[in-house]
């Protein structure tokens, strides 16, 4: 089993406002197939999403030409019954019926999930009914399924990047998160002690290195001013910094 690329989603549904929100490749009784999953959020009824689905699905077939699951995830608290059926139809008969498989998350509790180590149960954990007072058991919980799950890093970094767009911690919620796993007396406390600190590291070096390059950009920013100051042209400044000068006129104009 393996996670395509959000890139891959923008790809396929190139020129249309919404994209899929995962895109799994799996064996389907043996053989390979895709498994579709959209999160559709609006609580208004839209009569166009069965046709959205079914784009979604007719694009991937044409690209992989092989079996797809598609899946609606309907994670709104209106209380209503989904549609599940895109038709085509004319009064001298039926030229298509395509059907895709709704659920429905505010129907469900997230603790009814979590026996369930599969990847598409714990990327919609998030989005399943919980209290504000559940928040860390939730987060510590999916976490025990990340680690059980056994992916490697860039499929773990995927679901955890999905959940946390939903689930949020407070700093003081992280640190009660982090006393909680040191609590834990289950075979699962060091890999998610260490799923937790291998985040957070990686989310210091990357605010790090964003630091760093906007002090940089910062700095040649005031040096190319006082070069302007001192009566340089544009030109002169260009050559000087190795800069295009359009990119001179650009940080001058800021």
């Amino acid at each position: 089993m393996s996670f395509l690329s959000e890139e891959l989603f923008t790809d396929v549904t190139a020129g249309e406002k919404y994209r899929v929100d995962l895109l799994v490749e799996t064996k389907l009784k043996g053989e390979d197939g895709l498994i579709i999953v959209h999160v559709e959020n609006q609580s208004s009824v839209q009569s166009s999403f069965p046709e959205r689905m079914f784009v979604y699905f007719s694009r991937l077939f044409e690209k992989y030409r092989i079996r797809i699951v598609p899946i609606a995830v309907f994670s709104h608290d209106a209380l209503r019954d989904e549609p599940s059926v895109f038709s085509i139809e004319f009064p001298f008969g039926e030229v298509l019926q395509f059907r895709f498989f709704p659920v429905e998350l505010r129907k469900k509790h997230w603790r009814d999930s979590i026996r369930h180590d599969n990847p598409i149960a714990a990327a919609l954990l998030g989005k399943m009914g919980y209290t504000e007072s559940e928040k860390v058991e939730l987060k510590k919980e999916f976490l025990r399924m990340l680690v059980r799950l056994e992916l490697d890093e860039a499929r773990q970094r995927l679901l955890l990047g999905f959940f946390e767009t939903y689930v949020k911690l407070s700093e003081e919620e992280e640190q009660q998160l982090q006393r909680e796993v040191k609590a834990m007396e289950t075979k699962e406390k060091e890999n998610v002690l260490g799923l937790i600190i291998s985040y957070e590291q990686k989310g210091r070096k990357e605010g790090l290195e964003e630091g760093m390059e906007r002090g940089i950009q910062q700095g040649m920013k005031q040096l190319i001013r006082n070069m302007e100051r001192k009566g340089m042209t544009v030109e002169d400044i260009a050559r000087l910094v190795d800069l295009l000068e359009e990119d001179v006129r650009g940080l001058l104009e800021e």
